[in-house]
């Protein structure tokens, strides 16, 4: 029997995230990202096509590589401005009861004894539905503003981050036991201090002597997601993610992405078909195929090429203002986001890209697919996208907020479900038990 297949939806709290210069189309109304209702809206309509979730990306900087400052993506709104994610976890989790939330959070910058408390609570606000996507950054610009001349290297940041899971690990499932809390109202005993125990962290990175300031949430840890798909990345992925994301333009991209990343995870001891691997892509669909596609042709013309290359150029870390736009992509190796501009080179050496070819393509719905059609033909290219290559799902860009979430709850959804390819209902409990249907740690230290 063919797998399910799963969407999550790619937002961001930002006037435009994957789509640069989407922001100017007459119907997108993204600028209305600081109104508590544009986010109440927008879960909602998921909720109502039984998204696994909605994933907040986040970065803590400025994209500031390309031209060596920040003026084109202030210009062209390039993920800039942008508002903290998990504020809007509480407002969306009030008017839903299952959809899941991803948060992004760069572990590089902020203490785990303060973030293990923060993710804590968002669980218990959500009674369960809480995910936190681990990343290390890749922006120089947000490590000097907290502090640094420059990120830690790549590699490095990845050791940080091994020494951070085991300090939240201890924080979330080892410092208060299952029984810890009695609330016993005659005795006057709210929690067994017995039952409560320091961490006695003490490592390279990170000294936390001390216990947990929270008392366990529903899922105790959050679902943990990942996303990097460098060989350092994917070790890391193998170890501690439940769910990772990938991107990539092609169907070989993506299968070795998601090859790589189960067989890493059998490496490490665990079940490579058990990690949920969703790939990024855009959905751009209309009741028939001729308005589909005028309506692709429609978007396209907004694609701002420096818009995208700003954000090309601060995911890479490589300042393409600096080559001419038909100038072939080559492998460049650097401390940014090294599997960025692997998947449009070393990932895929029989095509090579210009760079105004890889600005289009990103241009819209960013580092992944633009699949378009009437419902049945998306649904014939998702199968073949998810059965070709293996993953579980897909985290879907939008063009236009909210009109592209819109045409696939209200359109791609029934299609799939008539197919049986995707839930006809939710089932209970916390995100993690939705999405693995069962409940596991991985802490065992």
């Amino acid at each position: 029997m063919p797998k399910l297949i799963r969407f999550n939806a790619f937002q961001m709290n930002t006037v435009s995230h994957q789509s640069p210069g989407l922001w100017t189309h007459p119907r997108n109304d993204s600028h209305r990202y600081t109104d508590p209702d544009y986010w109440t809206e927008l879960a909602q309509l998921l909720e109502r096509g039984l998204f696994d979730a909605i994933f907040l990306a986040d970065v803590l900087g400025a994209y500031d590589v390309y031209q060596g400052s920040a003026d084109a993506a202030l210009r062209h709104a390039v993920q800039t401005p942008l508002n903290d994610p998990l504020a809007l976890v509480p407002l969306m989790s009030q008017v839903t009861t299952h959809l899941g939330f991803g948060v992004t959070c760069a572990l590089t910058y902020e203490h785990p004894y303060t973030f293990a408390r923060r993710m804590s609570t968002l669980d218990h606000l959500t009674r369960g539905r809480i995910g936190w996507n681990i990343v290390t950054g890749y922006l120089d610009s947000a490590a000097r503003n907290l502090g640094l001349d420059q990120q830690l290297s790549h590699d490095e940041r990845y050791d940080l981050a091994d020494e951070y899971m085991e300090v939240v690990y201890k924080l979330w499932e080892k410092s208060w036991d299952d029984d810890a809390v009695v609330n016993d109202k005659e005795r006057g005993v709210y929690a067994e201090p017995s039952r409560i125990h320091p961490i006695a962290h003490e490592g390279k990175y990170f000294k936390v002597p001390g216990f947990h300031l929270c008392e366990p949430s529903p899922q105790r840890t959050p679902l943990l997601y990942q996303a990097g798909t460098s060989p350092r990345g994917t070790a890391f992925a193998a170890k501690h993610a439940e769910c990772t994301f990938v991107s990539g333009p092609s169907i070989r991209v993506v299968k070795k992405y998601a090859d790589d990343l189960r067989a890493a995870a059998c490496a490490a001891g665990r079940d490579g078909d058990e990690l949920k691997i969703y790939a990024q892509a855009l959905i751009i669909t209309a009741p028939g195929e001729d308005e589909a596609r005028a309506r692709h042709e429609e978007y396209k013309r907004h694609i701002d090429i420096e818009a995208a290359l700003a954000l090309l150029s601060g995911w890479t870390g490589v300042d393409f203002s600096q080559f001419p736009l038909d100038a072939t992509i080559e492998y460049i190796d650097s401390d940014a986001g090294r599997s960025a501009l692997a998947s449009f080179s070393a990932a895929d050496p029989n095509r090579k890209w210009t760079v105004r070819e890889a600005a289009e393509f990103i241009g819209l719905g960013g580092r992944g697919p633009v699949l378009v059609g009437d419902p049945k033909q998306v649904a014939d290219q998702l199968e073949m996208w998810q059965d070709e290559t293996g993953i579980d799902g897909f985290n879907l860009a939008y063009a236009i907020a909210h009109e592209s979430m819109r045409d696939v709850v209200d359109l791609i959804v029934p299609e799939l479900q008539k197919r049986g390819r995707y839930r006809t209902e939710y089932t209970a409990g916390t995100l993690r038990e939705k999405i693995r249907g069962q409940v596991l740690h991985f802490y065992t230290g």
